[in-house]
């Protein structure tokens, strides 16, 4: 019998199949070979007991069962920890808290080396200042598609839904952007809690506590704890740029075929920015994760 793990807490596995929730538990071998089931996982199980005979109004019917095998995934991450995901839909807020392009753009890295595809969704256009959402989109023209809305105001939100359409999609992003309440929003239901920014610390209160995977209307969401960090520690120096789709298309046009784009003569890559054709916001991302990059491949 094959399901899909939708929700994982306390050592337990929930798994979706044929209209029933299983409670279940890893097998042994599970431990013992250094696997960790994640949400987002395809499972085989087997099932122990049918659903309750009398379940109450405030626990849906379940039944028991125990994780055989996960089959193979397209992809995983750590952190979050899910799996199978198809489109990652990176959270950030106009303000409250502040936008730090460097780590959205180290998301942004992580999220194409596995495989996924990536949209940027920025909240609480209703507090933007004048020219705050023109530098968004110049940072990341040519880079990947942004969604601009406010969950306050509900504006844009169906074109947003239109785009999750068909796909298994991970919501994340820095605490305080508005994602459980985005989340609640996209499935209708008032599934996560939401909290207030601390004023003194100007990030938002850490609201989710697990992960899990929601139904939505056509498409799959998982809600994710709040992260501040996101990156992978196998990620290579000589990926950055092909990683990078407003960069990739010049890093193999520059004069010397091992250009760092740093400050090698008849860089293709430099000679862009300076053209307008990439931000210069994005080339000093792309630098800074390079010289990080190299700096960790040193270090081994």
């Amino acid at each position: 019998m094959q399901g899909t793990i939708v929700r994982a807490l306390a050592g337990f596995y929930y798994v979706y199949s044929g209209g029933i929730t299983y409670e279940c538990k890893a097998r042994g071998i599970f431990r013992k070979d250094g696997i960790t089931p994640l949400v987002g996982d395809e499972v085989e199980l087997t099932v122990v007991a049918g659903p309750y005979e009398q379940p109450s109004a405030s626990s849906p019917e379940m039944g028991v069962a125990a994780v055989d095998r996960i089959l193979p995934r397209l992809n995983s991450f750590a952190r979050p920890p899910v799996a199978n995901v198809e489109l990652f839909v990176l959270v950030a807020a106009v303000k409250h808290p502040a936008p730090s392009y460097l780590m959205l753009d180290r998301v942004s890295l992580a999220v194409r080396k596995k495989g996924a595809e990536l949209l940027l969704c920025v909240n609480k256009t209703d507090l933007a200042g004048e020219g705050q959402l023109e530098e968004f989109a110049e940072h990341y023209k040519n880079a990947c598609l942004t969604h601009f809305i406010s969950v306050k105001d509900r504006k844009d939100i169906d074109a947003l839904k239109t785009a999750l359409k068909g796909k298994k999609a991970a919501l994340a992003g820095p605490s305080g952007a508005g994602k459980s309440s985005l989340t609640n929003l996209l499935l209708g239901k008032d599934l996560s809690a939401t909290g207030d920014i601390s004023k003194k610390l100007q990030r938002g209160k850490n609201t989710t506590r697990h992960t899990e995977l929601f139904a939505g209307d056509g498409y799959f969401l998982f809600d994710t704890p709040g992260f501040t960090s996101f990156e992978d520690p196998e990620l290579k120096s000589d990926e950055v740029a092909e990683l990078m789709p407003d960069i990739a298309p010049y890093a193999h046009k520059c004069r010397f075929s091992d250009c760092r784009h740093l400050a090698e003569p008849d860089c293709a890559v430099r000679a862009a920015v300076e053209a307008g054709h990439i931000s210069a916001g994005r080339y000093e991302s792309y630098k800074q994760i390079y010289k990080d990059a190299l700096a960790a491949e040193k270090k081994y």
